[in-house]
């Protein structure tokens, strides 16, 4: 654990997470939705709409998805290691979710709903995380683990997925059934 629970990655650091991620992940940025998913989304994986979230004046849908979230990135990471934060085209942070968002505590770098941005939470080994896409307006987990936490709560929250490992949930149901 860094010295302290919120650390904005220095310039070097920043360009090699963004060009690992670039290179793991496929990333496309880009507002044409020829072009979406905007990454290659991982085998464990799965994608939810946002959309829900538009009918829901108090944010009262959108702090429990954020909530959900969090808890359960802090509870796939053990307490030694950290993620990284990452908004395209801005800052991107390294910190420790167990020693943020408490009372007293530094808050979460980002969201993991992508207000205007992409935001991604990554484990350092990037097996793990969140990919928000602004334009398609979706939220992207991936590891099983995570899933494993936090689908259920999140279905709750926004519906049925639209994908699940890439690929859309209508397809994968028929070529499970």
């Amino acid at each position: 654990m860094p010295n302290e629970p919120v650390v904005q990655l220095p310039e070097v650091e920043h360009r090699v997470v963004w060009d690992r991620f670039y290179a793991e992940f496929d990333f496309r940025p880009g507002m044409n939705p020829a072009t979406w998913p905007a990454i290659k989304e991982p085998v464990n994986s799965v994608t939810w709409s946002l959309s829900s979230l538009d009918d829901d004046p108090a944010d009262e849908r959108l702090d429990r998805l954020v909530e959900v979230v969090e808890q359960a990135l802090t509870v796939c990471v053990p307490p030694q290691d950290t993620l990284f934060a990452l908004d395209w085209q801005h800052a991107s942070f390294r910190f420790s979710p167990h020693f943020v968002g408490g009372s007293r505590q530094k808050s979460w770098p980002l969201s993991p709903y992508p207000d205007g941005d992409y935001y991604i939470f990554l484990s350092e080994d990037f097996l793990t995380g969140s990919f928000g896409h602004p334009w398609e307006g979706s939220l992207c987990l991936f590891g099983q683990d995570l899933l494993d936490v936090a689908s259920t709560d999140i279905d709750g929250i926004l519906g049925p997925p639209i994908r699940r490992s890439g690929v859309p949930a209508q397809h994968a149901i028929t070529r499970s059934a």
